[in-house]
């Protein structure tokens, strides 16, 4: 270590060791001259309370050998233009897979070098004439901390991306069933009466437009205070003549509207509260039809 970094460690007031977060490290040296890392097995002796071990690699290819024989906890890579560029290497391992913390060391201006190595790939950069033995033990435990948390983030949206092909999927099969039983119930009609060729008339736009509304707010609502909205649902239904069945052919092609439009949004919370309009629209659509005395269609009770 360089001797002004020596003496700012020595002159410091609190020359205390402290916890390791890590209990274990393993180092991974990359540099240019035989035993230059000797400072670093100094300093963390001094300072360091976990268990640890530095093992030094001479030149990039050299360092490619070693990680891809055995794994380190972090990589120390000195920047030296014109004998060892850090970015070569910092490249050269990250296209070649290599995800581990890698620290750089260099003699430049801190606040010029940490962005360039970070937008390169590392994840920290020291100024080595400015470090003490306490600050590269933090920035190399702050590196490693960064990729478990960076590592551990993929792992949730990895999970998360599952997840939700999975709904995705379910949805679309609880669609395809809701939209068979339709059309077996229009089968058993056309087969028990033949006598009635009355066909469904048609549903003005006005319905699609407001079940469109009703249902994208039961979803973020729930059922809360849109008792009248079903009502007036229910009671614009009776007044065009549409059967339980036109109801749920409806429901149904709406909720595959909003399905699809989705994304990568969870579809469980939309096929659920869907569930609940349908059953609640189908409640009020019979309890309008029995207040006002109306018979309701063959194909609806059948």
């Amino acid at each position: 270590m360089p001797a002004a970094a020596q003496s700012r460690q020595s002159d410091s007031p609190e020359n205390v060791r402290r916890p390791a977060l890590v209990d274990r490290l393993r180092i991974l040296y990359v540099t240019t001259r035989p035993r230059t890392g000797g400072w670093l097995a100094e300093a963390l002796v001094e300072e360091y309370e976990g268990e640890f071990a530095i093992v030094e690699a001479i030149g990039i290819a050299a360092g490619l050998a070693k990680l891809q024989e055995e794994r380190f906890d972090v990589l120390l890579v000195c920047h030296l233009p014109g004998e060892l560029d850090a970015f070569e290497l910092i490249y050269g391992y990250r296209t070649g897979g290599f995800e581990e913390p890698i620290v750089v060391l260099g003699a430049e201006d801190e606040t010029e070098m940490a962005p360039a190595v970070s937008q390169a790939g590392a994840d920290e950069f020291i100024c080595v004439q400015n470090a003490t033995a306490r600050h590269l033990i933090w920035i190399v435990e702050r590196a490693i901390c960064k990729r478990k948390m960076a590592e551990e983030n993929r792992r949730l949206h990895s999970a998360e991306r599952t997840r939700l092909r999975r709904e995705t999927v379910e949805a679309d099969q609880m669609l395809r069933q809701q939209r068979s039983l339709i059309g077996d119930l229009e089968t058993l009609r056309d087969a028990s009466d033949e006598r009635d060729p009355r066909q469904d008339p048609a549903l003005p736009d006005e319905l699609w437009t407001l079940y469109r509304q009703l249902l994208r707010a039961y979803v973020i609502m729930g059922s809360g205070n849109m008792s009248d909205e079903l009502k007036r649902l229910a009671d614009l239904l009776v007044a065009t003549g549409a059967s339980a069945r036109q109801a749920m052919r409806l429901h149904l092609s709406v909720l595959e509207e909003m399905v699809r439009g989705l994304g990568s949004r969870s579809s469980r919370h939309v096929m659920t509260r869907a569930d609940l309009l349908a059953m609640e629209l189908m409640i009020h659509l019979t309890e309008n039809y029995r207040l006002r005395g109306v018979q309701t269609p063959k194909s609806a009770s059948r």
